[in-house]
């Protein structure tokens, strides 16, 4: 069996933008009815739900526990220091890619924090995510940069964790997390998107939105769930119907709109 890791599908960026459009509940509904019975990365939070949304390739960090004779300030130095992984994934990570930090769940120290973010929000990276903590979290809350934690904290890295690994298979949340896998993150959270799938879930994703959002309408109109949700062959026949004339245009355009802004 090929690894994840190995013989990498090329992912266009047009793939990606579609992806950041569609929201988790299809994400998550598509890669379920494909196998993947869990895929998002329960408990995370965005600390700034104005700045939730995003979609980009994994680029990944794996925390270990910090251990005193190894983990001191004196590792914080103001020069290139490759013992200082943290660092070295901030000044590596590239454009459009999310930093990605396995911090075994423990929310005790700080993953980062807000001069960390900054630098990768002006490189144009996507976002971060951990299954930790951020420090900082007002000033991480008013930045105009998608950062997903479990909570916030103001004791710093080094108290607890250590960066061992760049760019290694982690676990996030306990979800499996590949370099390259493709990271979708809106208002609900964050779903992994395995990188062989994207363009796939892209088209399912965006069919079931609107999908979603036609069903949604006839239950608002007093329908019963039976017959309607999940959508019956007839149910189904009305939404093609729906889809193809002309004056269902605009509900299509706006249930788009609705669905990219949630």
């Amino acid at each position: 069996m090929i690894s994840p890791t190995q013989h990498p599908v090329a992912v266009p960026q047009e793939v990606i933008d579609r992806l950041k459009a569609i929201s988790s509940g299809s994400l998550t509904t598509e890669l379920f009815r494909r196998g993947l019975r869990q895929c998002f990365l329960v408990g995370l939070k965005a600390l700034n739900p104005n700045a939730a949304k995003f979609a980009g390739e994994a680029f990944t960090m794996r925390f270990i526990p910090a251990r005193e004779d190894i983990d001191t300030y004196a590792t914080l130095t103001p020069y290139p220091n490759p013992d200082n992984l943290q660092w070295e994934a901030v000044e590596q990570i590239g454009p459009g890619q999310v930093l990605v930090i396995d911090s075994r769940g423990d929310i005790s120290s700080a993953s980062a924090g807000n001069v960390l973010l900054t630098r990768m929000m002006v490189k144009g990276v996507a976002g971060i995510v951990t299954d930790g903590a951020f420090r900082d979290g007002q000033e991480i809350a008013a930045m105009p940069f998608p950062a997903y934690a479990r909570d916030v904290v103001a004791s710093t890295r080094l108290s607890t964790h250590h960066a061992a690994d760049l760019n290694v298979p982690v676990s996030c949340a306990g979800v499996a997390v590949y370099p390259g896998d493709i990271l979708v993150g809106d208002g609900d959270g964050v779903t992994v998107v395995p990188r062989r799938l994207a363009a796939e879930i892209a088209d399912a994703g965006e069919k079931r939105d609107i999908l979603e959002g036609y069903l949604v309408k006839r239950i608002a109109s007093g329908e019963g769930l039976y017959g309607v949700y999940p959508p019956t062959p007839q149910t189904r026949a009305d939404f093609e119907a729906w889809q193809k004339a002309g004056a269902r245009e605009e509900d299509i355009t706006r249930i788009r709109a609705e669905t990219a802004n949630g």
